[in-house]
């Protein structure tokens, strides 16, 4: 079988014999599970429904606001209406859809829910004349908007947890390449690509691991895996040119992804053009575009301005109990740099002592191993400045930054972006680094907040930043937004 693979392959692969190749072993350690397309369906329907009943709640909290009364049997027909969003979220492909970044999952779930109750108005307005209540169809709609995706994050979290979620995929690698793959894929699980197994072309390779995956043998032997699985992913950078179209052809699987050797490029809001049988990749650089700039400061002040208003009396609390703690002023400003490269004063609950710059200084000299962790992630783990209680409150919730809400109504932050470091902290990168944080205002909370916060270090941290400005979207955005409020809740790296 093996040689009938690589003769039939030759051109692409080095034509092997039999005794050359090594018996691949069962690599299936993980299984597809189609219970979990059903599972997603009844999660949807559960999250829709609710939506529908917390719909019909807040039509009759505001009944009094409203002249129409409401009858019960003229909205039964909207409980089956609304099954329309878990068949449409079906046929956008996220009732499994491994793959599937969180971001564009998102996405698709918010313009599934919008489609759905957009037709169920126009379709009650015409079919039923307006008897189906709009009050709640809207109600439900925002309910359906925000439950949908977060009912799938906790599906899908359990899931993983139970490793249940996701398909198997193998690996096609060249000198090496299919582990930065590997590690990718492990490092995001919420994709659902399982690498089960990789096939690599150098013998010194085979039976050893990458990542904890099996290298099984060569590329020729990659057809034998078609049987149950159905993707592979393609990470071969230096393979000869002309051969690559063959390979790819040739390969047996549904579904074949191919890696291209392209790190550190943008990788969300990208399209594949065909410009006249030459491959091209479209990038959208919305940034780059002043209306998606306006939209954006817009949300700022929209979302910022009730936040900031709703936010005084915490503060106050806060800064009362500083007061307490530690005499001296309870408001903290620093200044960093910010978009265009201006200086900006940063607003913070202080959280330390007033001496605290020389208590760092006492404390590293006699510290020397607590020196290094301070170059590396300008941060301590057990950090002598930090006011007692209070201090480390606000700081693993990171409810000391509250007061920046009025940086972002003066227009020097965003709600999302890159975080605004101290000098000392900026100097640490290269310049192109630094010129790219300065084409877009400092945010409140950002990509490096929601992931590795304390934990990253700078290099983790250039690349976060750079992520998220090089991808960034309203969508992007919204997910942050939504996981902030997770890490605030549920702080993890944060000290």
């Amino acid at each position: 079988m093996a040689l009938a693979v690589a003769e039939h392959t030759s051109g692409f692969v080095p034509t092997l014999i039999e005794a050359e190749v090594p018996r691949l072993a069962a690599p299936l350690k993980f299984r597809e599970r189609r219970s979990v397309i059903w599972l997603m369906v009844v999660s949807d329907i559960c999250a829709v429904q609710i939506a529908l009943a917390l719909g019909l709640l807040g039509r009759h909290l505001v009944a009094a606001f409203l002249a129409k009364s409401m009858e019960a049997h003229t909205n039964r027909g909207i409980f089956l209406g609304v099954l329309g969003l878990p068949v449409a979220n079906l046929l956008m492909g996220l009732c499994s859809g491994y793959g599937l970044g969180p971001v564009e999952r998102l996405r698709r779930r918010v313009l599934a829910a919008t489609a759905t109750f957009a037709a169920l108005i126009v379709g009650g307005h015409l079919v039923h004349f307006g008897e189906w209540s709009r009050t709640v169809e809207l109600f439900a709609f925002v309910f359906a908007a925000v439950l949908s995706p977060l009912v799938e994050v906790v599906v899908i979290t359990t899931l993983v947890r139970l490793r249940c979620w996701g398909t198997p995929v193998i690996v096609l690698s060249s000198e090496g390449a299919g582990l930065r793959v590997v590690e990718a894929l492990q490092h995001r699980p919420e994709l659902g690509l399982v690498p089960i197994g990789i096939f690599e072309n150098e013998p010194e390779a085979w039976g050893h691991t990458m990542a904890g995956v099996p290298v099984l043998g060569p590329i020729s032997m990659a057809p034998k895996c078609a049987d149950y699985v159905h993707i592979a992913v393609v990470a071969m950078p230096n393979f000869h040119c002309p051969n690559l179209p063959a390979l790819l052809e040739r390969l047996p699987f549904p579904r074949v992804i191919f890696a291209p050797d392209l790190h550190g490029i943008q990788t969300l809001w990208t399209e594949v053009r065909d410009l006249g049988g030459t491959l091209g990749i479209e990038f959208r650089r919305n940034l780059l575009r002043k209306r998606n700039c306006y939209f954006k400061r817009t949300l700022d002040y929209a979302i910022g301005i009730p936040f900031f208003l709703a936010s005084i009396p915490v503060i106050g609390v806060f800064a009362l109990w500083i007061k307490l703690v530690s005499p001296g002023p309870a408001f903290y400003t620093q200044e960093r740099v910010g978009y265009g490269g201006r200086k900006i004063r940063v607003w913070k609950l202080r959280t330390m002592y007033p001496n605290a710059d020389g208590m760092l200084q006492s404390y590293l000299d006699k510290n020397p191993r607590d020196r290094l962790d301070w170059e590396q992630f300008f941060k301590l783990k057990e950090d002598v400045r930090i006011l007692p209680g209070i201090g480390h409150f606000l700081r693993r919730t990171s409810l000391d930054e509250l007061p920046q809400l009025w940086n972002i109504l003066k227009g020097e932050m965003s709600l999302v972006g890159p975080r605004p470091f101290p000098g000392y902290h900026l100097n640490s990168f290269g310049l192109d680094f630094r010129e790219l944080r300065q084409s877009v205002r400092p945010g409140l909370t950002g990509l490096w907040q929601i992931s590795d916060r304390s934990d990253a270090n700078l290099k983790m941290q250039e690349n976060l930043d750079t992520y998220y400005i090089r991808n960034w979207s309203l969508w992007l955005d919204a997910y942050i937004v939504a996981c902030t409020v997770k890490t605030v809740l549920m702080p993890r790296g944060a000290y």
